[in-house]
């Protein structure tokens, strides 16, 4: 064989080796990006967002006024900049020119107020109406638009970074499957467009041509639903997908050892609890809600189920946020919690319902076995039952006069925004199915009237002093088993770049790319 012979069949091998590699970086896998969530979603519609999981979907999709950025601040986004009137009642923003939504209909003020009347409007269910009080919208011209609130709410603006201030095509309101009252594939602004939905197994979102800010890398992303989270593991490590959330926390030792994936540990502001129903008997009892507390061992399923995930609650809220302050804490006294059940009344063997979801919070199915095990200790008899998100959601939401049978369940909760204003929702009373998301059915008028004076108040030190005093009354009155502060786990594979999170747990991978 001569040595041209031998170099052109060499120069052949290196360039066909060359192309199967190409191939198998693009188009195909590195057009895709996987991401497996433990959630199969409830609603894709930005108003009536209810779980942090799905609004991180639905951002790919949709895009705010303004933005929460890593660092807990906010910034600009489809809005420019604003001015906010003397009175804090007003507020005039200047709206982002030559956006335009998926259908091809420009972003403008008429589309803002569309917006904000349909997210006040009683007739569309908004979990979370309470953060947005908006009298009225008023149109100044196509880029300016005019907010008016019907009573001072100092974290507006950052209210306005949540996904249920999500801006929509309103020509796209009775299109594609949807109506006024319900969106099932959002038309937004943001850099993907939705492709596809089969539920209970992924979404797909392709990127927009059209988008106004900075291109992904990514032609497509799909979000499968996988609610076990072994599975997710299993997939991350075989390929099959690129980021998973909440992993399994005994592994994570493990996986921070494997070079083929990355974890990212990311700080949450979810605080973890059992929500108790404070209208159902026993449970309308201070006494059985405290023995609740005294009788679980916080610590001990922090290190022995989370493997340390977690930070035991020394407030109703989370320390990360504007108005936190250190009210106390439930030590494990199993002694105590049985001397407050008998004085009120519940007597050994009393049956308790205590429902969980399965994939939603980091080990919530095993935390929540555990709790059992601590109730059974103090002399209940708690029966489990876990179930898909949707209907777990559907579940816990019922209103008291529409047959809400619940008694405990578990859940979290992570506000949009770091302000105690958020977290507050859940004690006020108004905010109480079918009228937002307060599933404890809490009401405390004095609790009441000090949120409604700390969401007006202008002065930053006033406000932490009525957010500490509604902790103290709140942690009192134990509306919640108080739990745990979460952490935040991540898992992706080491080939993917651009892969960070935002203080509100969300993963942040819009413009994650191929390592180089």
């Amino acid at each position: 064989m001569t040595v041209a012979r031998c170099q052109l069949r060499w120069t052949v091998g290196v360039w066909c080796a060359l192309m199967v590699v190409a191939m198998w970086i693009t188009p195909g896998r590195a057009a895709e990006f996987r991401i497996a969530v433990g959630v199969d979603p409830d609603t894709l519609d930005p108003v009536q967002q209810t779980t942090t999981t799905v609004g991180n979907m639905v951002d790919y999709m949709v895009e705010t006024l303004t933005k929460l950025v890593p660092d807990g601040g906010i910034q600009p986004h489809l809005a420019e900049s604003w001015s906010v009137s003397p009175d804090g009642l007003q507020y005039t923003f200047k709206l982002r020119q030559g956006v335009t939504f998926h259908d091809q209909t420009p972003f403008n003020a008429e589309a803002v107020k569309w917006n904000f009347d349909r997210l006040k409007d009683p007739e569309v269910r908004v979990p979370v109406r309470a953060s947005y009080p908006i009298a009225q919208t008023d149109v100044v011209d196509p880029a300016t638009v005019q907010v008016t609130l019907k009573r001072p709410y100092v974290p507006f603006i950052s209210a306005l970074s949540g996904g249920t201030a999500g801006i929509l095509s309103p020509a796209s309101a009775e299109q594609h499957g949807n109506t006024y009252k319900n969106y099932t594939q959002p038309i937004g602004t943001g850099p993907y467009v939705f492709q596809e939905r089969k539920k209970g197994e992924k979404i797909t979102v392709t990127k927009y041509a059209d988008y106004w800010g900075r291109k992904p890398h990514y032609d497509q992303v799909v979000f499968r639903i996988v609610p076990e989270a072994a599975t997710r593991e299993s997939l991350l490590l075989a390929g099959q997908v690129d980021l998973i959330i909440l992993p399994p926390i005994a592994d994570l030792p493990a996986l921070q050892r494997n070079k083929a994936v990355k974890v990212l540990m990311a700080p949450s502001n979810r605080t973890i609890f059992i929500a108790m129903n404070t209208q159902r008997p026993p449970l309308n009892n201070v006494k059985v809600r405290q023995a609740l507390n005294y009788a679980v061992d916080k610590q001990a399923i922090i290190a022995h189920v989370l493997f340390g995930a977690g930070d035991p609650m020394d407030a109703p809220m989370a320390p990360s946020l504007f108005g936190y302050c250190k009210v106390g804490t439930y030590e494990f006294d199993q002694a105590k919690a049985k001397r407050l059940l008998a004085e009120a009344g519940v007597a050994p063997g009393t049956p308790i319902s205590l429902i969980h979801p399965t994939g939603r919070y980091v080990q919530d199915k095993e935390a929540t076995q555990a709790l059992a095990g601590y109730l059974r200790e103090v002399g209940l008899e708690p029966q489990l039952q876990t179930m898909d998100w949707p209907s777990y959601i559907s579940t816990i939401t019922t209103p008291l006069d529409k047959g809400n049978t619940t008694q405990l369940h578990y859940l979290g909760w992570a506000p949009g925004f770091l302000d105690a204003s958020q977290q507050m929702l859940q004690f006020l009373s108004s905010y109480a199915p079918p009228n937002g998301l307060a599933t404890t059915f809490y009401h405390n008028p004095q609790v009441d009237a000090w949120i409604n004076a700390a969401e007006e108040e202008s002065g930053p030190e006033k406000r932490k002093e009525l957010y500490c005093q509604i902790a103290k009354q709140v942690w009192n009155d134990a509306p919640w088993l108080f739990l745990w502060v979460q952490h935040f786990p991540i898992v992706y594979a080491a080939k993917v770049t651009g892969v960070s999170s935002l203080p509100n747990e969300k993963f942040e991978a819009l413009y994650a790319q191929p390592a180089q």
